[in-house]
């Protein structure tokens, strides 16, 4: 992997931000969530926020041998199916995309099958998908480093064609759901019961086969490293997500984490860097249940709540003009000084 340095969030730039926020000409503490997203963007920044006019979008796409064992509804055919339409403008994610005004880019981290050439499409494949982790590891070390080292040269692309100021990530991957779970389970300690979910929408035997899956997962997983975990349960996409959080972070660039994949993402970057999670917001909650399970540990309260569980960074797209609501809040009202307009304890003279 790259060597990577993520500098600490700029608390004088937050306290300055917060004494702003505290005199604008509104009741103290009336915008809530947006007062703050505000301090957080000011300490990611270093100062007042911009109001974010490029906007990136990366769906990290990968496919996973743990299908093998029918933990899902759909085949991972559906993957490269699905990076077609990502690319082509016509999944959720693109309308969303267009809405917040964001450009959306496809990373392939580990697709099954060749991807037609794309100006959008950024080719970091590792391999033609992990392996089935209910029997061996799903990817080597040299594969987990390599992963890792792709989500940053992902970002780096990015930077060459956007030169983002806020990114989303999103994920797409039949069979990720459960390499997530079974993640979770061993960063957060959490019982699979209580992170297991149906994901793409999976029958109760479908769910009683992946719940087995990551019981039999978590408990062999039990003690190990962070790096270690990854790569014996993770997904490329997965591993690679965890690989853009670090080098957005060391570029102090904001990073909303979609829902529960990249949620397990977000657990891996933290092991390899505490500092990294100051980076992040945490564009929704998913249904999923065990992306609360995942939020808890990681200390993200998110924006939203739309009882979605799409993935594709359907929420990370959502939550950007909420986070340019935030940053124009702070930069644009005035104080009650600025505006001559009297404090609750203070008559006017006007």
């Amino acid at each position: 992997m790259s060597a990577i340095s993520i500098p600490p969030l700029d608390r004088d730039a937050a306290v300055a931000a917060r004494e702003r926020i505290d005199q604008l000409t509104k009741p103290v503490g009336s915008l809530g969530q947006i007062e703050d997203l505000a301090e957080r963007l000011a300490a990611i920044h270093g100062g007042l926020p911009p109001v974010y006019e490029r906007r990136a979008i990366l769906v990290g796409a990968g496919d996973h041998g743990i299908v093998d064992e029918g933990v899902s509804a759909y085949p991972g055919e559906v993957t490269p199916q699905m990076v077609g339409a990502f690319l082509g403008g016509f999944a959720a994610i693109s309308a969303f995309a267009r809405v917040a005004r964001a450009e959306v880019f496809v990373a392939d981290f580990g697709v099954g099958q060749p991807l037609p050439a794309h100006d959008r499409l950024i080719d970091v494949n590792v391999a033609r998908r992990t392996r089935n982790f209910a029997r061996e590891a799903a990817m080597t070390e040299v594969q987990f480093h390599a992963a890792l080292d792709a989500g940053i040269r992902a970002f780096e692309f990015l930077r060459e064609r956007v030169d983002p100021q806020i990114i989303g990530l999103g994920e797409m991957g039949i069979g990720n759901t459960t390499s997530a779970a079974a993640m979770i389970c061993a960063f957060t300690g959490a019982q699979p019961e209580d992170v297991v979910g149906r994901g793409t929408g999976i029958d109760d035997d479908t769910f009683k086969r992946k719940l087995r899956v990551v019981s039999d997962a978590s408990a062999a997983l039990e003690g190990m490293e962070a790096k270690k975990i990854a790569a014996a349960v993770g997904g490329f996409e997965i591993v690679g997500l965890a690989g853009t959080i670090l080098a957005a972070a060391s570029a102090r660039i904001p990073i909303l984490l979609d829902g529960f994949i990249v949620s397990a993402a977000a657990l891996l970057a933290q092991a390899l860097s505490n500092e990294s999670i100051g980076y992040c917001i945490a564009a929704h909650r998913s249904r999923e249940s065990g992306h609360t399970v995942a939020l808890r540990h990681l200390g993200l309260v998110p924006l939203l709540d739309l009882h979605m569980r799409l993935g594709e960074a359907s929420g990370a797209a959502l939550a950007m003009p909420i986070c340019e609501a935030a940053a124009r809040m702070v930069r644009e009202m005035k104080t009650f000084a600025e505006a001559g307009v009297a404090t609750a304890n203070e008559p006017s003279h006007a």
